[in-house]
This record gives structure tokens, sequence and C-alpha cells, in this order.
């Protein structure tokens, strides 16, 4: 963890976590330590017992050199609690037991620890230990007795949309747009290598009327995605993300998370809270942050916004409206459009505006390529083209029978189903014109006139839902085969909710209560045809296959150099901790609005810092976190964030400050 002091210039300094133990043990080495913290703190739950039973030689499979076998250990002097991996190549790292969690953990002994390979997961049958998986590899104890056999994973069980499409929509209505999504555990527990976005939409900016590559030579799009040419509309810009589950999750959770998340530059990074690409777990240089923290009641964890346990159904509002918070500018030759896309949510215990993208975030590509000036999202209307489930990344096994034929098992997909059959996936989407919520904010910003914050209702425009089939295929790398069977068990579908909403998902032929997808497929020809368990072959082990948990990753950290962004000026308080319902701990501290990293890498004029700080200092006092923003929905519940991100201003900090994420990392084992 990296926390931040503020600079000497700012009203306090605050001590880094630890700093009082870590002055008492200076001089020992980093490793030692964390055995020694480990010893000290701990509560004395695993027994010298279940810690021996550990010991023993272990391999991988498949083994291609020595660092792929070697011994678990009692570590001398640790009372025989600590442990210790010792491989062929002579490399030795120390293993702290949490049993309670099934797994070993390591510290910086462990040469991939920086890496994110910080645990090591007990692979257990019939209560005993018979191996354990470290960065997605399997090492299998010697001598143990197997009863499953074993086959290696793969990645692409599953690759494609749940998706629908909406109708012809009337010129004018891309100042925003609105929704709600249902927030549900997908899995029954976190899985590695898996990555499903929940259904959400994709905004890109207006360029129907334009006939040029709107990505230059050197972006990631425009050198290696020759099939979104000529003009790479559909990847040049973009505002996603949503709620979902991904491969680069640290802190793997039952239930969904929500991210932002989007590209200003076809691809060459992608922006995921206000300091953090997507999943990444280094901060963004400089230079690449994107988003301003807006709300000074919620944190926005760069992993993710947790949910309370058990949502199962559950309705998360979401708008992205364009807001004129910053007036145009022109830097350079360049200019730049005064349009803040400012994320809205609505949930049971959080309401109101979250987080808005930096307008220069969009027009800094067009710096060295002209031709797209006043292209980007701070400057034109959005598109939104539909909404998807996006089945990206799915681990899966195949075998064969003794015929040779293949089969294949995929994780269980489950899926809440009301009284009617039905999954509701996506409803009540609204576009909006410029009188929506614009035009008030601009009249805000230039007469300084009190304005109503809820989405006029006039500036609405409901469209056509209209679902597309399933279609899903399977098969690593670029090897693509179609799956077929879904119709026999659920088909997407369009409902009538109340007045003229409308709601997208899934309509199920005999769920109820909970639904699920197939976990089996067989080779047919040139398609695989979903099957159920009683339809595969005990030869080919796949019904006693598990797939790989989630591990514990590693620390998003924030730069410590004092002269940067994150440091000078700085947080006016803090450093302060949140501890979340994922198993992570969020430090945070709060800083004066401008004064937040992302704002501060601008380089703006004193002048148009001060009249932006005056602006939010003034909308603080006017959005409550009970407040009506976007509708209600027109059926359902709202679901509840998680009780840990929602956060009070200290005393003599409530309007103009924001709490900033500094760091996330694993709460320590105990």
């Amino acid at each position: 963890m990296n926390p931040i002091h503020p600079s000497s210039s700012g009203p306090a300094q605050f001590p880094r976590p630890g700093t009082l133990i870590g002055s008492f043990l200076t001089g020992f080495p980093r490793g030692f330590l964390c055995v020694l913290l480990y010893l000290i703190f701990d509560d004395f739950t695993v027994h010298a017992q279940s810690v021996t039973s550990l010991v023993g030689s272990y391999q991988r499979e498949p083994m291609e050199n020595p660092w792929h076998e070697g011994e678990i250990r009692l570590k001398q002097d640790s009372g025989g609690r600590v442990l210790e991996w010792v491989n062929k190549a002579g490399v030795t790292w120390n293993l702290l037991p949490d049993l309670a969690r099934g797994v070993l953990l390591t510290d910086e002994t462990n040469p991939y620890f920086k890496d994110g390979g910080g645990e090591c997961v007990l692979q257990i049958e019939e209560g005993e230990v018979i191996g354990f998986t470290f960065r997605n590899d399997d090492y299998f104890r010697l001598g143990a007795k197997k009863r499953v056999q074993r086959l290696s994973q793969k990645s692409g069980g599953l690759k494609g949309y749940i998706s629908m499409s909406l109708g012809e929509v009337p010129e004018g209505y891309g100042y925003g747009v609105s929704f709600y999504v249902a927030a549900w555990p997908l899995l029954e527990k976190p899985l590695a290598g898996f990555q499903i976005g929940l259904p959400s939409t994709w905004i890109t900016p207006d360029n129907r009327d334009f006939n040029q590559p709107l990505c230059p030579p050197g972006t990631v799009a425009r050198d290696n995605w020759p099939e979104r040419g000529p003009y790479y509309r559909d990847v040049f810009q973009t505002i996603e993300g949503g709620l979902g589950y991904w491969a680069s999750t640290q802190f793997g959770s039952v239930t969904c998370k929500y991210r932002i998340n989007g590209t200003p530059n076809g691809y060459n990074h992608e922006i995921s809270s206000p300091g953090w690409g997507f999943g990444k777990p280094q901060a963004l240089a400089p230079e690449q942050l994107g988003i301003a923290q807006l709300s000074n009641r919620l944190l926005i964890p760069p992993d993710g916004l947790t949910f309370k346990a058990g949502s199962a159904g559950e309705l998360l509002g979401n708008a992205w409206m364009a807001l004129p918070l910053t007036p145009p500018s022109v830097k350079a030759g360049t200019p730049t459009g005064e349009q803040c896309w400012t994320l809205f949510l609505n949930a049971a215990n959080f309401k109101g505006p979250v987080a808005f993208w930096l307008p220069e975030t969009w027009s800094h590509l067009s710096q060295g390529y002209p031709v797209i000036h006043g292209r980007g999202l701070d400057a034109r209307p959005g598109i939104m083209g539909g909404g998807a489930m996006e089945v990206n990344t799915v681990p899966f096994f195949e075998a064969a029978d003794a015929n040779g034929t293949l089969y294949t098992k995929v994780p269980r997909l489950q899926f809440p189903v009301n009284a009617k059959g039905e999954t509701v996936l996506m409803q009540d989407i609204i576009l909006y014109s410029d009188k929506g919520l614009y035009d008030r904010v601009k009249n805000l910003r230039e007469n300084s006139r009190r304005i109503v914050w809820n989405f006029n209702p006039r500036a609405e425009f409901r469209p056509e839902l209209n679902a597309n089939p399933i279609s899903f295929r399977q098969g690593e790398g670029e090897k693509n085969i179609e799956l077929a069977g879904f119709e026999n068990l659920a088909h997407t579908a369009v409902f009538d909710n109340r007045g003229d909403s409308k709601a997208f998902g899934l309509k199920w032929k005999n769920a109820r209560e909970w639904g699920s997808l197939p976990e089996y497929f067989r080779q047919d020809g040139e398609t695989r045809t979903a099957i159920g368990p009683s339809q595969v072959p005990e030869e080919t082990h796949l019904l006693r296959q598990a797939f790989r948990p989630a591990t514990t990753g590693t620390t998003y950290t924030s730069p410590d150099d004092t002269a940067g962004v994150w440091r000078s000026p700085g947080p006016k308080a803090g450093p302060f901790t949140a501890t979340l319902g994922d198993g992570s701990v969020i430090t945070y501290a709060w800083y004066r609005f401008i004064d937040q990293p992302s704002i501060i890498a601008l380089g703006w004029s004193e002048e148009k810092r001060s009249q932006l700080q005056s602006l939010i200092e003034r909308l603080h006092g006017e959005w409550p976190v009970d407040g009506e923003y976007l509708s209600p929905p027109s059926a359902g519940t709202l679901a509840t964030l998680d009780a840990s991100l929602r956060v009070d201003p200290p005393a003599g900090l409530e309007a103009g400050f924001v709490p900033i994420t500094i760091s996330q990392e694993a709460r320590p084992a105990r």
C-alpha cells in the first residue's frame, strides 16, 4: 500500500499506517517482518496440527522445469505455525496459512508477489488436501489419492452476447441515457479467469455524418482492428462499464460489482475510476487520468462498487448525462467542448451524481490529429445503440468419450426468475434531449440560478426494444464453434412493465425462482449442442471437474511522489479506511474538489479552477443522497450498495471536498 502525505504546505502531516511498528522493527528483512507480524497479530485460530498436515511434496501438472516441483515445510523458529515453499530450483518463500478461507498467503519473499501471485488455494477432496492452485496452475501432492481425474482448464468456454437493440431514435436525444439493470450473483462463488459483463450499454460520439478515420495511426483500434474501419466510429471513444465480473478483478465477490469504464483514444488505454485503469493495480499516469470524483458521499473503489450481500435481482439505476460543468476552451489550437458526461446512480441507500469525465480527456487525441477536432464526447451528442450482457472470458473443460465424441463443461450461470418465469435484465431505457438537464446546468453556470435536479420528463424519449437471439460460441484463441440448444431452456424477450415502459430479459420454459444456462455441450458436426448432466458419459470425467476459484490479487496503489499530482497540493484530511464486503480495505483521503489528481493534472488556470470550485461547493449543498434524479423504476425494488461505501465529510469539509481512494488492498488475515 502507498498511502499519501499532504505536502508541507498542507494543514497537517499524517503518518503511514504501521509507522510506529515499522520504526521499532527497522533494519529487519522485509519478508521476516511479514512473518513476525503474522505471528504477533494472528488470533491463534490456526492450530499446529492443521498446519502440519499440509507438509509434503507437490508437483505441477504438467511439470516443465524445477520451479514446478517442491516441498511445503514447517518454517524453523515459527512454533510450527508458519510454512515455507522450497522448489527444486532452490527458491524459498513463506506460506502463511489462512485455513478458514482455504488458502496459503504469501509475502514479499515470493518472487511473484508484486504481480498478483499472493495466494495458494488449497484443493480438498473428502477432507484431504490433495494439492493447491497457484497463479492458475495446479500442483498436486505426491502420494495423495486423487479421486477425480483432473482435466486441463481452458479459456473460451463462452463468447458472445445476450443482447437487445433500440428502435429508431429521433434527432436531438443524444444528451443522456438512463436505465435500470438487475444485480445478482451470476456464479455460486468467484472463479479465476472469468469475465462477463451484466447488462449495460456503450455510448459513443455521434459521428454518423463523418466519413474519415476517427482513430489515427498509432492507436490500438486503427493498427489492429481493420474490421472496424474505415471510420472506427464504434471504437474511437466509448463510455461503457456497468455491473459485472472481470478477469482483472483483484478482490472476488459473489455478488456483482459496478465499474465505470471507457476509452478516449481507440483503446490505447482505458479509464475506470478517478485514478486507475480497467482493473490495473498501478495508478494511471497523470496525463491518462480522465475521471473526476464528484460525490462527497460515496467512495469509488478501483476494483468496483460492491453491493449488500444477498442481492438477488434488485435494480440499480444508471444514468450518463452530458452536463456543461466547465466552459469550452481552446489550448494550443485544440478546441475542447463543455460536455462533462456525468454518472448518476439510483440505489436504495444512495441517489445522485457520482463522477464525471473531464472534457479534455476526449479532446486530447485530436492534438496531433486535427481532422477530428470537435468529434469527441466533449462536443458531440452520444449514441446508445442497445444493451447487452457481454460474455468475454469463461473457463471450460473438454474431453472425449470412448467413441471420440467431444464433450465440454462451462461454469453454471444462474439467473433470478420472477413469478412470470422472467429474468429482467434491463428496463426503463430513456434517452434525453438537452432539455433533460443540460440546459438547466448551463443556466446555473452562467446565471447562478438554483435549478431542479430531477431529469425533465418532457425531454424524454422511450425507444422500442428489439430482443436478439442468444448468441454464444466456444473455443480457445481464435477458434469459434457455435453453441446451440439454449432455446430449450430460455429465450430473449421484451416484456411490458407499467405504463409505456419496457423491459428486456430472458423468458424461461420451466425455471422457478432461479434458472441456469446449460453447463454441458456435445460436439454435433460443426456445432456444439447443449445437453443435460445425465447425457455426459462417465469416462469423460467432466461431471466432477471443478473450476479454479478466484484468488486475492494485487493491491491498488497510488504514487508516492511528493511533487506529483497525488501529493501536491495533496489532501486536506486523512487517511481514513473502509472495509468492503469483498474483503478489501479502502484507504482514502479528502481533497478539495479542484485539487484531486485528475484535475491537477490538467494544469488549468487559477480562474477556471476557482469558477469550478465555486460551482461544486454550491452543488454539494443541493444534492441530497435521498433525492430523486432519474425516475424510479416502473417495476421492481432498488438494489442496496455496500454500506461501507457511504461516507460523510469531516467537519468543515462538507462542501467542495471529495473522498479520493488512495489504495485498495486485501483485509489482513486473522
